[in-house]
């Protein structure tokens, strides 16, 4: 017989949600077969979509060899920590993600990647047990692309990321701006929507009429002009109000003013001259501030009217000192 007791990130999910995350390579069959026959909630039987609380102890019965078969090994690693910390309590934690590193692991980085980064400082500093929660894992409520930089979001239990994810959908709960440099003189405000469709095998994006696709909507606020061998460039204020998938470069490209250096979407005669002048070859953009409005959930409640920023990496810096000068 496994006995399990539920600790706080564990709690108030149902337990047909809780068994699957526990027994995460069993089919689903099995799961339900585990609940109806065996599985039983403070000694007594219960339903599968019957809430777990905090403390509470399940009990079910499988042969040891046959758990190991069904459970994924937990894995933690030891990875330099590249991130600075723009804020943190004891229920979220705000990273400054730097240039290059992907905000989650992929099929070509397994290991270093800004989330196993932070669990790693998380565990080492005693805020997280990865023996003691079995199903939650600390993780990001927003994602920023490998070669832009700024803030990311995550939260540091179950109760919180669960309001972070809902905080981070609501443009009036949490204003989102980002700073960058585009080729061409903007003027005035631009407010961009329009539809999305993805091309999966090359990873890019395109902009429609609306017809088809998600939905994107883009406010940019131009902070100053200037003449730089012989071209235009804007630094803009970016907020966003949904999150798409690279929705800022694809509608600054759409509107006629692509971001600087952007090699997917970007234009080739200002990218080479960037890249000549400074040594830079890819989107110069940056997740700058975060501004939390009317925060309606229970956790969280003491974000509302917080605003933290993080500053300008030094090669966004020293650009924009060169185009606009100090």
């Amino acid at each position: 017989m496994f006995e399990i007791v539920i600790c706080e990130n564990e709690s108030e999910q149902r337990v047909d949600r809780f068994l699957k995350k526990y027994l995460d390579k069993a089919p689903l069959s099995m799961i339900y077969k585990v609940i109806r026959k065996d599985l039983k909630v403070n000694g007594k039987r219960v339903k599968e979509d019957s809430i777990l609380h905090n403390g509470d102890t399940v009990t079910f019965y499988l042969l040891e060899s046959e758990l190991k078969t069904l459970q994924s090994v937990k894995k933690t690693v030891k990875v330099k920590k590249q991130f600075r910390i723009c804020y943190e309590d004891e229920n979220i934690l705000i990273a400054e993600k730097p240039f290059g590193l992907l905000t989650h692991g992929d099929q070509h980085e397994k290991k270093n990647h800004l989330q196993n980064q932070v669990l790693d400082y998380l565990i080492s500093n005693g805020s997280y047990d990865p023996r003691s929660n079995i199903t939650f894992t600390p993780s990001p409520a927003n994602r920023l692309d490998r070669n832009t930089t700024g803030l990311v979001l995550f939260g540091k239990n179950a109760l919180s990321l669960q309001e972070l994810n809902v905080l981070v959908k609501d443009k009036d709960a949490l204003k989102k701006e980002y700073l960058t440099i585009v080729s061409g003189k903007v003027n005035d405000t631009l407010i961009l929507k329009g539809n999305m469709t993805k091309d999966e095998h090359n990873n890019m994006v395109s902009v429609n009429d609306m017809s088809i696709g998600k939905y994107m909507e883009t406010i940019c606020y131009p902070v100053e002009s200037a003449v730089y061998e012989n071209q235009w460039y804007t630094l803009l204020r970016v907020n966003i109000l949904t999150g798409r998938t690279h929705q800022i470069r694809a509608q600054l490209q759409a509107s006629g003013y692509p971001i600087i250096g952007d090699a997917k979407y970007g234009n080739p005669k200002i990218n080479r001259i960037i890249r000549q002048e400074f040594s830079w070859s890819t989107q110069l953009l940056h997740a700058h501030r975060l501004e939390f409005g009317k925060v309606e959930c229970d956790r969280l409640s003491y974000l509302e009217g917080k605003v933290f920023t993080a500053s300008l990496p030094k090669d966004f810096e020293k650009i924009k000192k060169t185009i606009f000068g100090e």
